[in-house]
C-alpha cells in the first residue's frame, strides 16, 4: 500500500515536473529577450565588422564597375557574346539571392515563435509580401516604360510639327507645287526615321527602367543584410558573413552593371547609382554597429519589418531575374539565332545559380 502510495506521487511528481518545465523549454526556443550568449567578444567582432565595411565595398565597387568597362574593354560591350555571359551569370546570382537567401529568410522572421500566433502563425505572410512585391514591380515595370516611351514620343511629334511648319512656309514663298511636293517628301522621311528609332529608343527607355528596379531591390535586402551583420556580436558569426557578403555583392554587382551598361546613362547618373549600390551594405553594417547596444533582432517588431522588407525585395530580386534580365536576353534574336551561345548563357546561369545556393551554406 505504502508502495503504491509512492509510485502514484512519484507519477504526480513527474507530470508536475513536465507541466512546468514545458513551458520552460518552449520558450528556450525562443530567445526574445535578446539576451547575450555565452563566447560572444564585442571587441573582436568590430574589428571584424570594420575588415567587412572594406572588403564589401570594394567588392561591391569591382562587380558594378566590371560592366561598365565596356568602351575601354571592347568584349564587354553589350552586343558582345561575352556581355551575354556575364549577365546570364549574374541573373543567376540574383535568383538565387531571391529564392534561397532572402525569401528563407523572411519566412524564418516571419513565423518565429516570438511573434503573436495570430495572425502570423495561421497565414504564410512571407510568400503573401513576395507575390505582392513580385506583381507590383510588374505594374511599375510596365506602366514606367509605357509612359516614358509615351513622354519621349510626344516630344519627337511636337518637334517634328514644328520643323514641318517651318518647312511648309519656305515652300509657299518658291510657289504651291514646289511647296507639295518638298512637303510630302519631307513627312515621308520623317515617318521612316520615326519607326526606325522607335524600337531602340523604347529598348533604351525600357533598359532604364529595369535598372533603377533592379537597384532599389538589391538596395533593400542589401541594408537589411548589412545592419544584420553589424548588430552580431559574435566574431564566429561574423567571419563568415563576411566572406560569403563579399562574393555576394560582387556578384550582384555585375547583374546591375550590365543592365546600367545597356541603359546608357550618363556619366553622372552612371557614377550615383553605381557608388549607391556600393554604399549600402558598408552603410547598413555601420548602421548596426551604432544601434548595436539596444538593437534585439529577436523583439516583434524586428522580426516583423525585416522579414517583411526580406519577402519584398525577394519577390522584386525573383521578378527582375526571371522576366527583366533572363527572358529578355534568352529570348532575344542574338541568342536565339547562335546555338553555342545559348548553350553557355545557358551554363553560366547554372553556375551563378549555383555558386549563390552555395554561399547559402555560410551565410
Amino acid at each position: 500500500m505504502a508502495g503504491e502510495l509512492s509510485r502514484r506521487c512519484s507519477c504526480r511528481f513527474l507530470i508536475l515536473c513536465v507541466l512546468v518545465l514545458l513551458p520552460s523549454l518552449v520558450l528556450g526556443d525562443c530567445t526574445c529577450g535578446g539576451g547575450a550568449g555565452g563566447g560572444r567578444d564585442k571587441k573582436e567582432a568590430l574589428r571584424y565588422k570594420v575588415g567587412a565595411i572594406a572588403a564589401i565595398l570594394f567588392a561591391g565597387a569591382v562587380g558594378v564597375c566590371i560592366p561598365l568597362l565596356g568602351k575601354v574593354v571592347p568584349a564587354l560591350r553589350p552586343e558582345k557574346d561575352v556581355f551575354f555571359l556575364v549577365k546570364a551569370f549574374a541573373a543567376g546570382v540574383i535568383l538565387a539571392t531571391g529564392l534561397i537567401h532572402v525569401l528563407p529568410d523572411a519566412f524564418d522572421h516571419l513565423t518565429s515563435p516570438c511573434l503573436d500566433e495570430n495572425p502570423w502563425g495561421k497565414f504564410p505572410f512571407a510568400g503573401f509580401v513576395a507575390m505582392v512585391s513580385a506583381i507590383g514591380t510588374l505594374m511599375v515595370d510596365t506602366y514606367a516604360t509605357s509612359y516614358y516611351t509615351r513622354s519621349h514620343f510626344s516630344k519627337a511629334r511636337s518637334v517634328a510639327s514644328e520643323g514641318d511648319e517651318e518647312h511648309a512656309a519656305a515652300g509657299e514663298d518658291h510657289g504651291g507645287h514646289l511647296h507639295v511636293h518638298t512637303h510630302a517628301t519631307h513627312g515621308h522621311s520623317h515617318g521612316s526615321a520615326y519607326q526606325d528609332q522607335e524600337p531602340g529608343t523604347s529598348e533604351l527607355l525600357r533598359h532604364r527602367v529595369v535598372s533603377q528596379v533592379l537597384e532599389l531591390g538589391i538596395v533593400v535586402h542589401s541594408v537589411i543584410i548589412g545592419i544584420s551583420l553589424g548588430t552580431s556580436s559574435s566574431a564566429k558569426t561574423v567571419k563568415p558573413l563576411m566572406a560569403a557578403l563579399t562574393f555576394h555583392q560582387f556578384f550582384e554587382g555585375m547583374g546591375l552593371g550590365g543592365c546600367i551598361t545597356q541603359a546608357k546613362f550618363k556619366a553622372r547618373a552612371t557614377i550615383i547609382m553605381a557608388l549607391f549600390f556600393s554604399l549600402t551594405t558598408p552603410v547598413g553594417i555601420a548602421i548596426g554597429i551604432g544601434i548595436s547596444n539596444t538593437y534585439d533582432e529577436s523583439s516583434p517588431r524586428a522580426l516583423i519589418i525585416e522579414g517583411v522588407f526580406n519577402a519584398a525585395s525577394a519577390g522584386i530580386l525573383v521578378y527582375m531575374a526571371l522576366v527583366d534580365l533572363l527572358a529578355a536576353d534568352f529570348m532575344s534574336a542574338k541568342v536565339q539565332g547562335n546555338g553555342r551561345l545559348q548553350l553557355l548563357c545557358n551554363c553560366f546561369l547554372l553556375f551563378g545559380a549555383g555558386c549563390m545556393a552555395l554561399l547559402a551554406k555560410w551565410a
